[in-house]
């Protein structure tokens, strides 16, 4: 039986949570061909928290999946094998300084970056500049590689949990899949959404489009495939009723969650070119961005006091805010 406790290592996200685990090596390792893949699984040189897993087996936030070291495929498997998420050893100096001015919070044990608009924080095919990267390229650093508990798509901005140590990554990937972690995101929305404050429960399916990746809400006869989702909301503030802008509590952490379900009231965020909240803006002068920050992030920290972190809003919704007349500082903590 092959030996993988020197392979690579990687936590599943909150997002990733009931994600098949074929479909997450495919996210990891997109070069990685089917049939290898297969071998790899039948063979146990794939486990998922320390033991064999079938390619349809379902992932939960926090669990370790690990993969053989790629030294001992060979060189004809070595290219083949090798994370597009891995990083080159060692980063640039202005990447070091990126992550240095991103961190809002350190300790031993984790820290959380300010993550900015436009960024993405984990690669693929076509990304290779990422979060994840820059921090793989750290190791010196944090004295081991830091690990991602969850994930902001590439245009929201804000709050991002890095575990620097193994252990802190799958406690705090369980707080996540026990949703003992409060997220509370700012957006401008499109509209008003009615009532002024509820709930949104509708399951999610991935549906690409021309626009690349997106997802709808799930409808009969789509059980099998539909992710549940859960999401609370409230209006701060609104600009007549043209515009609100938002609090948004994600029960559930579904890629797209938030915009999708927004788009689903009818009020799309301000910027979302994939939901519609780029077309008939009623006011002039807005940059057209993506306007969906992680504003806080609360997380329990044992028997004492929880970490509680919020960052600031990136320029271009600092801008919006202006131009709006709105005042982010007098709702600061209010959530």
């Amino acid at each position: 039986m092959a030996d993988v406790k020197d392979g690579d290592v990687r936590a599943v996200t909150t997002d990733e949570s009931g994600m098949r685990l074929d479909r997450w090596l495919k996210s990891h390792f997109p070069a990685l061909p089917h049939g290898l893949m297969q071998k790899l699984l039948r063979t146990g040189q794939i486990r998922v928290g320390g033991g064999r897993a079938k390619p349809d087996t379902r992932l939960a936030a926090g669990q370790e999946v690990k993969v053989r070291r790629l030294a001992d495929f060979g060189a004809e498997n070595a290219e083949i094998m090798r994370p597009s998420l891995q990083a080159p050893l060692g980063v640039s100096k202005a990447d070091r300084d990126f992550i240095e001015r991103a961190i809002l919070f350190e300790d031993d044990e984790l820290m959380v970056l300010n993550k900015p608009y436009g960024i993405a924080v984990q690669g693929g095919t076509k990304t290779k500049r990422h979060i994840d990267g820059m921090l793989a390229g750290m190791a010196d650093r944090f004295g081991e590689r830091p690990r991602l508990v969850h994930r902001l798509d590439r245009d929201t901005s804000g709050v991002l949990l890095v575990a620097k140590k193994r252990a802190a990554a799958a406690q705090l990937g369980r707080l996540f899949q026990t949703r003992s972690v409060q997220k509370i995101y700012w957006a401008l929305l499109k509209g008003i959404p009615k009532p002024p404050q509820g709930k949104v429960e509708a399951a999610l399916v991935k549906a690409s489009g021309p626009d690349g990746d997106r997802v709808r809400k799930a409808e009969a006869g789509e059980q099998d495939v539909a992710q549940g989702a859960v999401t609370h909301y409230s209006v701060i503030d609104r600009v007549g009723t043209k515009l609100a802008w938002v609090s948004l509590k994600p029960v559930t952490g579904r890629q797209h969650q938030l915009r999708a379900h927004m788009s689903i009231l009818g009020t799309p965020i301000v910027g979302d070119q994939k939901y519609d909240g780029d077309k008939n803006l009623p006011v002039d002068g807005m940059e057209m961005k993506l306007h969906l920050h992680a504003h806080r992030l609360v997380v329990p920290r044992g028997k004492g006091l929880p970490l509680d972190v919020s960052a600031p809003m990136p320029d271009h919704m600092r801008g919006t805010w202006e131009l709006l007349g709105l005042d982010p500082s007098r709702y600061e903590g209010r959530e």
